[in-house]
């Protein structure tokens, strides 16, 4: 970020670690790794190295009032977080604050709060039942997140400690209830994962929840994690995410500050922070499609082909260019042939009349493909209809070798765990599967799902599709190819070899070309229109393909929701 562009602005309302491991320390780092300006205010004082907590002095209630005084006169956030407050007096300051700033006129300010109730090390405590009850009645109904740990959101919760994976997701619940909107209970500090090898941390948010998963890491100096995690997720929706993909972007911010550790005193050191950890493919995490923490990314054995992906909404769609790709020897073909075939567009038939028609375009379409040579058959990939493929295959009337099955995110999730059960069941038998995502936190999902690719869109507005994203642009899409552990394919709004040429030199396997490959009106000779636009987006493909490797990859991503459609989810 250059030093003329102003960068979004981010009270943190904590506390000042004497030792320089936590509070407001580890804020400036992750605020300066992340590229947003921090407005450290003083909420306690402490004397603190790094063996335990000496003190905690809060700071009078009319020092810290003067301070957000001043701010509020000249840096006006667009996320407050806060740390170690101290006392009941400094959150009604707090609360005063962000009342008066909801009535101004502005945006409103987003606040992720951080209740730190005690420390990690020497294990003083922070937090009197005023304080415990301050929060629950004054910061917890306005709080846009929470992340506590799981000490602390028992504590909030006035019960027990979760003594199982099982029992965090209802205490999330149970947060939510006392208003906050969106809750991550962080569990890095807790040696529990799926197999004790992950670390595990469960989101509950307007939009997505599941486990967020990364392979724990063997490290000693872990002083500042809990502050770090939240001040990157305020960085990431300051930055315009919404709550679950700053969470996913707080997640790899952490892992990386972890590795970044160093000793400072005798017992453990602080984290540091790496600026780079948002363009760091290890740092990826997974993300679960339910209670149940996701297990590791495993790469299908069979590849995915690259080049041309064809989008129709019927076989008679279709047929004219499969025509054109046995007709056009000379020219590279087709890699995949979906049937994007929507039961809205057949409401005059009912399910079985709908089934049976179904059913036999797919038999067309395979028919076809097969009648091409044999270095020439795309693959046929059937758009939404899972238990139709899954009952063929497992009937045989379908062959999991030649054919492939993409599902949005929201058909993933309706599958339930028996559903994803039998799906993972037809992947080992050959079934590829391909996965929609549009966000941070569905491309974090789709990994878990063992996808033979996964589509990143829409690249540029489109009007096939009705939906909420932001178009990703070859910005994000780049980003997508470097980050994703399987092949990124392009679509959304490519009409012509242009964008056809970018999407691949931005780093796609594939490039979706619904409309652009489809024949036009005012077509004269429609067979020879057709072969001429095939050969023209082939030659595109493949000089896309040649510029990736100049490729330059953006270190961020950009946001894809405006954070508004939390509201109404």
């Amino acid at each position: 970020m250059s030093a003329d562009v102003s960068r979004p602005i981010v009270w943190s309302v904590a506390g000042n670690d004497s030792g320089g491991g936590a509070g407001l320390s580890a804020d400036a780092r992750a605020a300066e790794g992340c590229a947003v300006h921090l407005c450290p205010v003083v909420a306690s004082i402490t004397a603190q190295n790094s063996l335990g907590v000496a003190r905690v002095v809060p700071v009078a209630a009319e020092v810290l009032d003067a301070q957000l005084a001043a701010l509020a006169a000249d840096l006006r956030p667009s996320v407050i977080k806060t740390g170690l407050i101290g006392s009941a007096e400094g959150v009604a300051v707090l609360r005063c604050w962000l009342d008066r700033l909801d009535q101004d006129g502005g945006p409103r300010v987003r606040l992720v709060v951080d209740p730190v109730l005690g420390a990690s090390a020497g294990g003083a405590a922070f937090c009197d039942d005023a304080l415990l009850a301050a929060y629950r009645m004054q910061i917890l109904p306005r709080a846009d997140l929470i992340t506590p740990n799981r000490r602390e959101a028992a504590r909030l919760l006035g019960g027990a400690e979760a003594a199982t994976l099982a029992e965090v997701p209802a205490q999330a619940a149970a947060l939510r209830a006392l208003g906050a909107r969106a809750v991550a209970i962080t569990g890095g500090d807790s040696a529990d994962g799926a197999d004790g090898v992950d670390a595990l941390d469960w989101i509950d948010t307007p939009l997505a929840r599941g486990w967020l998963a990364l392979p724990r890491l063997d490290a000693r100096h872990t002083h500042g994690t809990g502050c770090t995690f939240a001040t990157a997720a305020a960085a990431a929706m300051a930055r315009g995410f919404v709550t679950a993909d700053a969470l996913v972007l707080a997640k790899m911010a952490t892992t990386a500050a972890i590795a970044a550790g160093h000793a400072a005193g005798q017992g453990a050191g602080p984290v540091g922070f790496d600026a780079g950890f948002a363009g760091d493919a290890r740092r990826l995490p997974r993300l679960g499609c339910d209670e149940t923490p996701p297990g590791p990314v495993r790469v299908p054995a069979e590849p995915w082909p690259g080049g041309l992906y064809a989008i129709s909404d019927s076989f008679a769609q279709a047929a004219p260019l499969l025509a054109a790709v046995a007709a056009a020897v000379e020219v590279p073909g087709l890699c995949a042939l979906q049937l994007r075939i929507k039961r809205a567009a057949h409401r005059a038939l009912d399910d079985a009349a709908f089934a049976e028609a179904l059913q036999a375009q797919i038999a067309q379409a395979q028919a076809a493909i097969d009648a091409l040579p044999v270095e020439r058959r795309p693959l046929l990939v059937i758009n939404d209809h899972h238990a139709m493929v899954l009952d063929a295959l497992e009937a045989g009337r379908l062959d999991a070798a030649s054919i492939a099955l993409h599902l949005g995110q929201e058909d993933l999730l309706a599958l339930g765990a028996a559903g994803r059960a039998r799906l993972a069941a037809a992947q080992a038998r050959g079934l590829r599967l391909g996965l929609s995502s549009h966000s941070l936190w569905e491309l974090a999902r789709a990994t878990t799902l063992q996808p033979a690719y996964v589509a990143c869109g829409p690249v540029w507005p489109t009007t096939t599709k009705d939906m909420p994203w932001h178009p990703q642009g070859l910005h994000n899409l780049g980003w997508w190819a470097r980050m994703a552990p399987v092949p990124v394919v392009g679509i959304g709004g490519v009409l012509d070899e242009v964008q056809v040429e970018s999407v691949m030199a931005a780093g796609a396997a594939d490039v979706c070309l619904v409309r652009a490959l489809a024949a036009q009106l005012g077509d004269a000779d429609p067979a020879a229109a057709q072969r001429e636009r095939l050969a023209r987006m082939a030659a595109a493909c493949q000089r896309g393909r040649e510029r990736s490797a100049t490729l330059v990859v953006p270190l961020w991503p950009g946001a894809s929701l405006d954070p508004a459609a939390e509201a109404g989810a």
